[in-house]
């Protein structure tokens, strides 16, 4: 696997931090709270075996002041400060009398959090005897909230992700007179808040020199969410006299800091995909904090939600409750190989520190996004419920969770990743591996909705392998076909090619196709497409379309015993199903379009009266008609037209409405196309023999990608059960359709 490298600052190597403010003001403010003592520093004497250095000292916040994190801290003094400045009372009063003036004052904080400083600035709030409000992510999880909550303070809770809150909760402060925002994220002019809550931190940094004595760390481990905890750790350990080195970790999908060290400017990063280490999902850097940290850090990496997974429960086998945060630079030290450990100068005589920063709290387990095995990515694909919401007696959850995964996992890889969400709930990703420039663009489509998981025959999620098949809903249709486009787009990242490889993992495709429309609709475009529907490994190069028309037969309601009054719609119908049955028979013995058979029609949906002592009013017949080319949604709504006139002359009291609800084009690619005949090459290769060139009944994206004027084929793994009851792909055929779509892309892009 080709992961996200560690970076490595060369800005870091002779750069000394400037001295902070007294450090001891924050100790000694820090001594007089409540259950004050430091936090313990605890071996783990086998991780430094399995590593190979002396010793790894874990600082454990896991309990601090009665918190489950060390935010307390930061929080504590930067309320502290900001309350004696707004009061005008010395820096060195006690709380005692800050409290007793705030009695006569009116004081509301405010702050921003993905839980852990939210949760203290309210804990501040509680002590002193203020209101708090607190603004947080759409994404945090309910028992974060009701924790805070707890605390006392007022939870509001933000349409977007953390950068969104800290803008919702700085407009609820400005239009508040007694506000006052305790915030750890400094920009603009908002930066003196931010700075003292630094200063707190920094109370942890000497317990670690009293801990460890006249020992110098060699390394430290810090977590990194806007920065501000990793300030402080610099600050500290790169003063003068210290040469300690400074790795940060981030979340794969909250990579600010590592992506703005490698640019080096401060660059924000999409939040679409949440992390379960919550307190480091942050889009943007302190302005504060990433001018220390660009100079300051050595090394910088991301690890998985898995990988935070994991290290929580080696550090549970080590007695230490952590939550993902917490564990995290265990994870990092884990990931390090070792020419990065060499580079960092560890060795048998090095001591590292780490910082466990949070206490052990709800999260969902998530899934590795560590294999690059198609195969292993269908499983995983499989377990991931992505039910389109429109289909089914119980509507499914859409798309959400299953672009998060994927959008993880392109990150996991460096691979730019977009997210693309104009309807609400029912998100598409896109993935590019860049190339050089000169080259031709390919675009791997898939969809990763499914039809309902209802009337499936066992697990529709096992993502079992038995005799060759993978199993569960959405294997063949088309999660096989998804996962072998991922792989080869992680292969693509391995070859210097001129032109882009671009993945694009879209919503809706089982109902209205959204997804692909919407992609299309953002700018993304390509020299050729390769859409991986289950074809059996056959390459389809046509298809239907179709069209959907509500027809309404109108009766008039009346009670059930007035004959002299009523219009029967249902019965009324039944003339028009005949008909429509006999025009269903009259399409179906036409020899149609050459490649595709005749069109077709039929009946889908039919509702109609209110109750049985009643004549029904109308009634609602849904019908799809399938198309070839040639025909068009006015062609055949005229047939239907037709049919209901003659309807209307013969049948008493017949009247109707007629409407087109929705329609999508038939597909039909040029074989002759040079792009065309690349995909036959490479699929023959793959196959060993000829492949078989057909066309197809059904509709799929490609319509759309060919009406956006670009050149597609449908290719994909074998399997059976689609929509049905027991549905399976097989498994050497997802390997096949990655092998094969890898190497039209190195061909096709060179």
């Amino acid at each position: 696997m080709s992961r996200r490298p560690v970076y490595f600052n060369p800005l870091a190597e002779s750069w000394t931090a400037p001295s902070p403010d007294d450090p001891q003001l924050a100790y000694r403010f820090h001594s007089q709270l409540p259950a004050y003592s430091p936090t313990q520093l605890i071996p783990l004497t086998d991780l430094a075996k399995e590593l190979g250095v002396q010793s790894i000292h874990l600082k454990d916040e896991t309990s601090r002041l009665g918190l489950p994190s060390f935010k307390i801290l930061g929080a504590s003094w930067g309320t502290f400060r900001a309350i004696a400045q707004r009061l005008d009372l010395p820096i060195d009063s006690s709380l005692g009398s800050v409290e007793q003036k705030l009695a006569s004052s009116n004081i509301t904080l405010y702050a921003a959090t993905d839980g852990n400083h939210g949760r203290a600035v309210a804990r501040m709030a509680s002590i002193l005897g203020v209101p708090a409000q607190i603004h947080v992510p759409t994404t945090m999880h309910q028992s974060t909230i009701d924790l805070i909550k707890s605390e006392g303070a007022r939870v509001v809770i933000s349409d977007g992700f953390y950068d969104d809150a800290v803008v919702d909760a700085r407009v609820a402060a400005a239009k508040d007179d007694t506000a006052l925002v305790i915030q750890d994220f400094a920009s603009g002019d908002y930066v003196q808040i931010p700075q003292w809550i630094v200063d707190g931190y920094l109370t942890m940094m000497l317990e670690i020199d009293g801990q460890l004595g006249c020992t110098t760390p060699d390394l430290v481990v810090v977590p990194v969410g806007v920065g501000s905890f990793a300030q402080a750790v610099v600050t500290h350990f790169k003063k003068p006299g210290k040469q300690t080195k400074v790795l940060t970790v981030e979340p794969d999908t909250s990579a600010s800091l590592w992506k703005s060290l490698r640019s080096g400017e401060s660059s924000s990063t999409s939040e679409k995909s949440p992390s379960i280490m919550a307190g480091l999902d942050c889009g943007t850097p302190s302005s504060i904090s990433w001018a220390v940290l660009r100079h300051g850090v050595d090394a910088s990496l991301t690890i998985s939600d898995y990988e935070a997974h994991k290290a929580c429960e080696y550090l549970k086998s080590q007695g230490v409750s952590a939550g993902p945060c917490g564990a995290a630079p265990i994870a990092a030290l884990r990931r390090l190989e070792r020419a990065d450990r060499e580079r960092l100068g560890l060795t048998k005589n090095s001591v590292v520190v780490i910082f466990c920063t949070e206490g052990a709290r709800d999260y969902d387990v998530p899934h590795s996004v560590a294999s690059d095995d198609p195969v292993e990515i269908t499983q995983t694909l499989v377990k991931i419920n992505s039910a389109n919401p429109f289909l089914g007696s119980v509507p499914g959850p859409g798309e959400t969770a299953i672009a998060r995964y994927i959008t993880a996992w392109m990150e996991h890889r460096d691979i730019e990743s977009h997210w693309i969400e104009p309807t609400s709930g029912r998100p598409s990703v896109v993935g590019i591996v860049r190339g050089l420039g000169g080259g031709k663009s390919l675009m791997l489509n898939g969809h990763i909705d499914t039809v309902t998981l209802m009337g499936y025959e066992g697990n529709p999620l096992s993502g079992d392998i038995q005799d060759g098949k993978l199993y569960g809903r959405g294997a063949a249709d088309m999660k096989g076909g998804v996962a072998a486009a991922m792989a080869a787009l992680a292969n693509a990242k391995k070859h210097s090619l001129r032109g882009d490889v671009i993945f694009t993992g879209v919503a809706d495709e089982e109902f209205e196709s959204i997804g692909t429309q919407q992609v299309l609709e953002a700018g993304w475009t390509a020299d050729g497409a390769i859409v991986s529907e289950p074809t059996n490994m056959e390459i389809l190069y046509a298809h239907k379309g179709f069209v959907w028309f509500d027809v309404d037969i109108q009766g008039l309601a009346a009670h059930g015993s007035r004959y002299d009054l009523g219009i029967d719609a249902i019965s009324k119908a039944g003339y028009f199903l005949v008909e429509l049955d006999k025009h269903a028979s009259h399409l179906t013995a036409q020899s149609g379009d050459a490649v595709l058979g005749p069109g077709s029609i039929h009946a889908s949906l039919i509702k109609g009266g209110e109750e049985v002592s009643s004549y029904p009013s109308r009634v609602q017949i849904q019908l799809e008609r399938r198309t070839v080319n040639g025909e068009t949604p006015e062609t055949v709504r005229k047939e239907l037209e037709e049919i209901l006139d003659g309807l209307t002359k013969t049948v008493p009291n017949f009247t109707y409405s007629l409407r087109t609800t929705f329609h999508r084009s038939p597909f039909k690619a040029d074989l002759s196309h040079p792009f065309a005949k690349l995909v036959h090459k490479h699929v023959g290769n793959t196959l060993g023999r000829e492949p078989a060139v057909l066309g197809a009944p059904y509709w799929t994206d490609c319509a759309l990608l060919d009406g956006a004027g670009i050149p597609a084929l449908l290719w994909g793994p074998q399997g059976e059960g689609l929509h049905g009851k027991l549905e399976y792909a097989d498994v050497e055929s997802i390997k096949q359709v990655a092998e094969a779509l890898t190497a039209i892309a190195v061909e096709f892009c060179s």
